[in-house]
């Protein structure tokens, strides 16, 4: 019960990340640029004084530091410039289905290959995903803000499976933000911005709160989920914004989405339920 409600307090943390980045951008307070290099600074300058408030250190020479700050980069920049073209529903559609598909093959390949049940909750949960996001005939799909939105998958999918192994989350998850500092800055080479101090406020809270924390429990839950579980149940993160949105921000919830949030919860239950009967067959 504890590992479910961790869990589930992490995918509140994550659609609240895409709500945030939303609000900000779409209400013009601060532009892709901006957001990310706040959110990415919020997130290593709060995780930092935590971690030296306990006590522990950095250790950013870790091999480890290295590929996490950069996977994570990956994920920030790809998902902050993807949606500068891109209509959001359908970049969260690209962004989960991405990650699914790469946890579930990297599963497959190095670790214990889903069950069919697996499979089956998986489909179930794709499909009610791409029931409420999937783009009408007339929408247009930019391929740079698609291919942009692969690579924030394929990052945070990186992310995910580095992280699983992880000894300490506090102190890894505040190396790979420290060093993913710099990385992200580099986008001011190429593309001036311009904050304000709501937009300074919202990429704080989403960097510092959501993300930082949010990735520190997401590090420590990890172990204790099987990989495929782990892929399956990051699905719920569109919807729970979707359904966030309607109670916040008046959004319409159609009776779609009520479909589309029974057949995602239900396809995660499936999956999750098929690790626990397969290991009380041992």
């Amino acid at each position: 019960m504890r590992i479910f409600l961790l869990t589930a307090l992490v995918m509140i943390a994550f659609a609240a990340n895409s709500l945030l980045t939303r609000f900000a951008i779409i209400g013009g307070h601060i532009d892709p640029t901006g957001f990310a290099l706040v959110r990415v600074g919020a997130g290593a300058a709060v995780l930092t004084v935590l971690l030296w408030v306990r006590g522990g250190a950095l250790n950013l020479l870790h091999r480890q530091r290295a590929l996490g700050a950069v996977t994570l980069a990956l994920y920030i920049i790809g998902f902050s410039l993807a949606y500068l073209t891109l209509d959001a529903g359908l970049g969260a559609l690209i962004l989960f289905g991405v990650v699914q598909i790469a946890m579930f093959a990297y599963g497959a390949v190095f670790g214990s290959p889903p069950t069919l049940r697996q499979i089956t909750g998986a489909s179930l949960a794709f499909a009610g995903l791409a029931l409420v996001l999937w783009p009408g005939a007339q929408t247009q799909v930019n391929p740079a803000g698609a291919a942009l939105m692969v690579v924030a998958g394929l990052g945070w999918a990186a992310y995910t499976i580095i992280g699983k192994g992880s000894a300490d989350p506090l102190a890894n998850t505040a190396g790979n933000f420290l060093i993913c500092v710099p990385i992200v800055a580099c986008l001011l080479l190429v593309q001036t911005t311009q904050i304000t101090a709501t937009g300074l406020v919202l990429g704080a809270i989403c960097g510092g709160i959501t993300s930082g924390l949010g990735y520190a429990l997401w590090y420590a839950v990890l172990p204790r989920l099987a990989q495929s579980t782990a892929a399956v149940v990051q699905l719920s993160v569109p919807v729970i914004a979707i359904l966030a949105g309607a109670a916040l921000l008046s959004e319409p919830l159609s009776p779609k989405v009520i479909l589309a949030t029974v057949l995602v919860l239900g396809g995660i239950g499936l999956a999750v339920s098929a690790r626990s009967t397969r290991a009380g067959h041992r």
